[in-house]
């Protein structure tokens, strides 16, 4: 990652596209469903953006090619979303924000960052526990994170597969 930065206004209809991007990966694996998801509304991605909640990583052109979406759920901050165009994979760019959004997380005195994302699949669950997140079991799953996994059955993803994770800042 040359540098990240808090999104523009005007890049958000890229972020959506660089989100579509990344679902390319769960077609290769069967998850067609997932793959065809759609983006995150412009109107949530601009609220967020608005607030300094949207993380760009820029390629040399400044030009955006991963980003972070944050939330703030059960005083933690959350990764509502993290996503990397597939040409810039495996470069470290995820990596990256997830360590600069714990620093800010850090920062603005929160204790931790959470997620929810696939249990098994190797970009997700194993990538984000090669990243400092353990999944969460039983109560240490908070309310706002069982609502979202509860939102998360609602549109069709697998309980079973769904996990929600935390990584330590600070």
């Amino acid at each position: 990652m040359t540098h990240s930065r808090t999104a523009r206004a005007d890049e958000l209809t890229e972020v959506q596209r660089i989100e579509v991007a990344s679902g390319a990966p769960f077609r290769e694996i069967g998850m067609t469903d997932v793959a065809d998801m759609p983006p995150l509304p412009l109107d949530v991605l601009a609220a967020a953006q608005r607030d300094g909640r949207v993380r760009v990583a820029v390629d040399a052109t400044d030009r955006p090619v991963g980003f972070a979406v944050l939330d703030l759920v059960d005083g933690c901050a959350h990764v509502q979303q993290l996503s990397v165009d597939p040409a810039y994979a495996r470069r470290g760019i995820g990596r990256g924000l997830l360590d600069e959004v714990a620093g800010w997380a850090a920062g603005a005195g929160l204790p931790a960052l959470t997620l929810t994302t696939f249990r098994s699949v190797p970009w997700n669950g194993p990538y984000y526990a090669r990243c400092g997140f353990r999944e969460l079991t039983g109560v240490e799953v908070t309310p706002g994170l069982a609502g979202l996994l509860a939102a998360e059955a609602a549109l069709g993803l697998d309980p079973a597969e769904r996990i929600a994770m935390r990584r330590t800042v600070g």
